[in-house]
């Protein structure tokens, strides 16, 4: 089953059906290892200065549902709709490697105290 990938953009923010297409790719080809762990990703593009131009003025929102626990997201500002959406996914995986790895790995090792005696 594949996740579902919603794309949302501001007036601000041209692109179409091209772009809505090529976020989506490479959303679901950073984050398609948390597969099984999401319901959905929403990703929310925006321009925060419109038409006035300026650095790092275009963000992008991502919200991922894990399946059976509260929604997280995470914002990333670039000057690029393509980087912001890129930066947001990137920091997204960072964010579901952290919380799921916790999940398996109660203190990320082996007790020593279960150690084989030799």
């Amino acid at each position: 089953m594949r996740v579902q990938i919603q794309i949302n953009t501001d007036s601000n923010i041209h692109g179409g059906e091209d772009l809505i297409r090529q976020a989506e790719e490479r959303i679901s080809s950073i984050l398609d290892r948390f597969e099984p762990h999401l319901t959905r990703i929403e990703a929310h593009l925006s321009d925060q200065n419109g038409d006035k131009g300026g650095p790092e003025d275009k963000q992008c929102v991502l919200e991922a549902r894990p399946t059976g626990q509260q929604p997280v997201a995470v914002t990333n500002r670039a000057d690029t709709v393509e980087a912001a959406y890129t930066g947001a996914a990137d920091n997204m995986a960072k964010l579901l490697d952290s919380r799921f790895g916790r999940l398996h790995q109660a203190k990320g090792g082996e007790s020593i105290r279960h150690l084989p005696v030799e």
